[in-house]
């Protein structure tokens, strides 16, 4: 008798267990098709308050909740909230024009500040914006620590590819719709009234410009300021971001710094327009001087250029001293 009292008493068990997993699954699947249906309708992220966010993401569940929590206020001042807000958007409209039927089992909410205080203060947030994943709690894709899994955002606003990404690989074993970005029909326009604009300047300025660009002088011009600039250690102060000019110790300042690793901006610049006398009386020697027809002339100009060229050599030198002291050889006058 005892016995069957315990039979009758676990048959009821099950079958009360039974009766709350049955209304469990009809609740989960009500809420998933409710949100999913106002998603779909809305080809956004659904915006929720503290209510439907604890009702969205309480257990059991058996879907996954991806939440925005942002503050796009002007009060709050949250410039990365109104840089990511956009393409949040692009993700969610994008998996739902592809998971229409919601085999995915995914849902994408935004919860703002202004609605939801309460949650921000629960999960203890103090910084905006946060992207929470919540995994189901119940069903095939459960998993087994119900902690929302959280996305980083030190890097910046990320694009919408890559939180796409993150989400995917947050969702193993499950179909994943192909995220779409839609096409910018404002860039395509510009670009091809550039192109047209840049076609139309070419066929209406060619017969002025081609010329020009032809020009043997106008290539070696900027072939020898190119070069100038290479040698002197223009890209040098780039990379490194040197300073213009420097402190000698004694409260003076010095154009030159000491030693073949640093340099000065006003130093790149000397080295430079040395180096561009020495180019400027080499061109000078070769090509100008040997049209000279007085013959008295023309010797005169070559000593000129000659001693320019002795006083810019020597001034170099000086500096090569300077940068390396132990370097034993100098030229008058400035030894």
């Amino acid at each position: 008798m005892r016995l069957l009292k315990t039979l009758v008493a676990s048959a009821l068990a099950l079958v009360a267990a039974a009766e709350i997993t049955t209304e469990e699954k009809a609740s989960m699947e009500k809420r998933f098709t409710s949100f999913h249906d106002g998603l779909k309708l809305a080809a956004a992220p659904i915006a929720i308050n503290d209510a439907v966010f604890k009702e969205l993401t309480a257990a059991p569940r058996d879907f996954t909740v991806a939440v925005l929590l942002t503050a796009q206020g002007p009060r709050f001042g949250c410039q990365l909230c109104r840089e990511f807000q956009p393409e949040w958007e692009l993700t969610a409209r994008s998996w739902a024009k592809g998971d229409k039927a919601g085999e995915t089992r995914m849902l994408f909410a935004t919860l703002d500040f202004a609605e939801g205080r309460e949650t921000f203060i629960k999960l203890g947030l103090q910084t905006a914006p946060v992207l929470l994943l919540y995994p189901p709690t119940h069903g095939p894709h459960a998993v087994s620590s119900r902690d929302p899994k959280r996305y980083d955002f030190n890097s910046g606003p990320p694009a919408g590819e890559k939180i796409y990404a993150w989400i995917v690989s947050e969702l193993p074993g499950r179909p994943h719709p192909p995220f779409q970005r839609p096409i910018n029909f404002i860039a395509w326009a510009s670009a091809v009234t550039a192109l047209a604009g840049v076609a139309t300047l070419a066929y209406t300025a060619g017969p002025y410009i081609l010329p020009i660009i032809q020009n043997r002088q106008v290539w070696a011009t900027g072939t020898m300021i190119a070069i100038l600039l290479f040698i002197s250690g223009h890209m040098f102060n780039h990379i490194r971001k040197v300073p213009y000019v420097g402190s000698d110790g004694k409260g003076g300042v010095t154009y030159i710094a000491p030693g073949f690793q640093n340099q000065y901006g006003l130093e790149t610049q000397i080295i430079a327009t040395l180096y561009g006398i020495m180019s400027f009386c080499t061109i000078a020697l070769v090509t100008r001087v040997p049209r000279i027809a007085n013959r008295r002339t023309q010797t005169l100009t070559a000593l000129a250029i000659v001693a320019v060229m002795f006083v810019t050599n020597s001034i170099i030198l000086r500096i090569f001293r300077i940068k390396n002291s132990g370097y034993p050889f100098s030229t008058p006058p400035f030894m």
